[in-house]
């Protein structure tokens, strides 16, 4: 499929590095924010979106679950990317000459172990590639980012050091988005529908709501809640599920989940992507 692909952060970011792995043919359009990402989709700037939305190792993306159901897009498709951190420098540097290093405080959290080791502060950047293309700019051989090989090509850094994540299984979620659905049966690895849902002010709600999935065998792979529009009273959860709407027994937890709630929201139908089996990030 050719056409662009919007993501958040600049070329040689991890973004990048999954639009580069889950759809080569198409270019890859950088945004400074989720939300100019989205809007680029929907304007029409895009085809795609690529959002990311969880890391094994530090968690949920802060915010997205917020944007994505008044994003008013569809979620089509998923992509694992295992993050690799490397330490990048200028041309020349040695990693005994590196005192500080800089990149978005996501990826300082996760190797942690090494920059203590190797005695090197940390410093929180904008993004992993501006932090790479500050770097570059700056040209001085004691300051280094952490970010992507594709970074170090990108901006002309040396690798120092590769792979110096605190764990060997770090990776991070995307959410591939569309303007319209996609409710084919596709994929190798089975579908997955997500949908977002308010249950009903009576005692036990949600309880009972989650109750059609459990009895019809569905087996729910993510739910998250998050207040809407600041007001405690009123929350919404983010679910995932492992099928299709048009399976009898997805369509049996659907009635069930509506007899509970105030709304559903269908947010997408997409395969189940292969390494989801291999290391899913934890929600």
């Amino acid at each position: 499929m050719a056409g662009r692909i919007a993501f958040q952060g600049e070329l040689g970011a991890y973004g990048h590095q999954a639009c580069a792995e889950a759809r080569p043919k198409m270019e890859p359009l950088p945004c400074t924010t989720f939300e100019d990402a989205i809007e680029a989709v929907r304007r029409g700037d895009a085809d795609l979106g690529m959002i990311a939305v969880e890391n094994s190792t530090y968690g949920r993306v802060a915010d997205v679950h917020h944007l994505l159901p008044e994003s008013g897009l569809h979620i089509v498709d998923e992509a694992f990317v295992r993050v690799h951190i490397n330490l990048l420098g200028v041309k020349g540097a040695r990693l005994a000459q590196v005192e500080t290093a800089t990149s978005h405080t996501v990826l300082l959290g996760q190797c942690r172990g090494f920059l203590r080791e190797h005695s090197i502060t940390p410093h929180t950047g904008a993004d992993t590639a501006g932090s790479a293309r500050a770097i570059a700019e700056a040209g001085d051989p004691r300051h280094a980012a952490l970010a992507s090989e594709i970074a170090a090509d990108i901006y002309g850094l040396d690798v120092l050091a590769r792979h110096i994540e605190d764990h060997d299984r770090n990776t991070t979620r995307f959410l591939v988005m569309a303007r319209e659905p996609d409710l084919k049966r596709r994929g190798s690895a089975g579908m997955m529908t997500s949908f977002v849902f308010r249950v009903r002010n009576i005692p036990a709600a949600l309880y009972k709501a989650m109750g059609g999935f459990a009895t019809n065998g569905v087996n729910m792979t993510k739910l998250e809640s998050y207040m809407v529009g600041g007001h405690f009273t009123a929350t919404q959860f983010y679910a995932e599920i492992e099928g299709h709407p048009d399976d009898r027994n997805v369509q049996l937890a659907f009635d069930e989940l509506d007899y509970f709630t105030d709304s559903i929201r269908l947010m997408g139908v997409f395969p189940a992507a292969p390494r989801r089996h291999e290391t899913a990030p934890r929600g």
